[in-house]
């Protein structure tokens, strides 16, 4: 039996599926969070059978107030112990921020920001006590630029990438054996690119966009070798690039046109 478990949030699809099936295929079990139980009971079947692992399902929403807490404390009472702990869970809203629902953006900071943080604190600290552990936090290229009609989304991300780097050389000063990473994907074909819950489309050519499975391979193997941040694709890695060579204002009126010119 396997003697190492990894938690992804947001398992259920995408990125975060692939994720699991990744870590899977490298020995772990799982603890998979996501919203519906039904989809994920789907997803642990199809695990298990697939690659040998055993699966624990705990249906979550992390929009919840101590939603990340009663999670902990779930796994804390099943005596599933994380080596590996993938924040992937995110919310997205795209559209002008004054006709955006209020309720809506705060529900994504929360997710994205929040229960991101929160997990974070209680798994690094229980990792820390065993003196072993990876934390990969999904963060974004869009973390490296203000983008307007995207623009607490964008902020969200930008957190998740200065938190990642500040408690990743935390960890490290504290020689506490554990490793935190943050994952920038740019594109990425998952149903965030078409769903009609989250606002505005975003039209983009698909020869623009990776897939989720090239952007979760990247980021396990990123950061079981140690990398502080990872940002999977040459083009993703040009564009962070771009971002220091031109002025915010500019970057801000370029990124702003193209998505308004994008977006409908």
């Amino acid at each position: 039996m396997s003697n190492k478990r990894a938690l992804v949030t947001g398992a259920s699809d995408g990125i975060g599926l692939e994720f699991c099936d990744i870590l899977a295929t490298r020995g772990y079990d799982l603890v998979l969070v996501a919203r519906r139980k039904d989809k994920l009971n789907q997803v642990g079947a199809a695990l298990t059978h697939r690659h040998g692992i055993t699966c624990t399902v705990i249906a979550a929403d992390l929009s919840k107030p101590q939603a990340a807490q009663q999670l902990f404390q779930h796994t804390n009472e099943q005596h599933l112990k994380i080596d590996f702990l993938v924040n992937n869970a995110g919310l997205l809203h795209n559209g002008f921020f004054t006709e955006l629902s209020l309720a809506e953006q705060e529900r994504m900071i929360t997710v994205n920001v929040l229960a991101l943080t929160s997990l974070s604190y209680l798994y690094a600290n229980d990792m820390a006590s065993r003196h072993k552990g990876y934390i990969l936090n999904l963060a974004s290229l869009a973390a490296w630029m203000a983008i307007p009609n995207q623009n607490v989304y964008a902020a969200t991300k930008a957190y998740v990438l200065s938190f990642s780097q500040a408690l990743g050389n935390e960890m490290n000063a504290a020689n506490s054996g554990v490793m935190v990473s943050a994952l920038c994907p740019g594109y990425t074909a998952t149903k965030m690119m078409d769903n009609p819950e989250q606002g505005a489309k975003l039209h983009i050519a698909a020869n623009m966009m990776m897939s989720a499975k090239a952007v979760a391979e990247s980021g396990i193997r990123g950061c079981l070798a140690g990398k502080s941040v990872i940002v999977p694709g040459v083009a993703n890695k040009l564009a962070t690039g771009i971002t220091r060579l031109l002025s915010k204002t500019v970057l801000t009126r370029l990124v702003g046109s193209f998505y308004r010119k994008n977006m409908d």
